[in-house]
């Protein structure tokens, strides 16, 4: 939850650290105002929201807050002491934490796998009601993803000339 800024500390060369603060975001005071009334409406048309959506919320409204839990670090060069707030570590809705994730991903991918390897991009695109079961049902897109990239390696690896036993393929979802 720190973010680096530009410059230096008193032209000593030393990076500064300022501590990302969420509450401060309109998004969070969007959801802090608004998502508990949303809540009781739900309940008083006799609807339930689901539990991971519950979660979700809840994570974030609790994410980079330091009342929620915080980290006391030292720099190892001036001694200056900062807090860290715990993240919440959740990528469906937590802007801060979902683009932390992508960045990180893309950079495996891009450092580690992509440039040695020849690959091939698919794009599988499904319809909104199977969105929502698999939003709700991760095994089930689990399932399904795997008979996705089982049907495209068969493809890919017959395409070739190949045969499964001498092919190995690999996917990203």
């Amino acid at each position: 939850m720190l973010q680096l800024l530009a410059g230096t500390d008193a032209g000593k060369g030393l990076v500064r650290f300022e501590r990302h603060r969420p509450e401060q975001t309109l998004l969070y005071k969007l959801v802090e105002q608004y998502y508990p009334g949303f809540e009781v409406q739900w309940a008083s048309e006799g609807r339930v929201l689901p539990d991971y959506v519950r979660q979700e919320f809840d994570e974030y409204l609790k994410c980079g807050r330091l009342e929620h839990g915080f980290l006391r670090v030292q720099c190892e060069i001036c001694h200056a002491e900062h807090l860290v707030a715990f993240s919440c570590k959740r990528r469906g809705f937590c802007p801060s934490c979902g683009a932390r994730t992508m960045s990180e991903s893309a950079a495996l991918l891009v450092d580690e796998v992509l440039p040695r390897n020849p690959m091939r991009q698919w794009v599988l695109s499904v319809p909104f009601p199977l969105r929502f079961l698999f939003a709700s049902q991760p095994k089930i897109m689990g399932k399904a993803l795997g008979i996705v990239y089982h049907t495209i390696a068969t493809h890919l690896t017959h395409k070739t000339g190949y045969t499964n036993a001498t092919a190995h393929t690999g996917a990203v979802t």
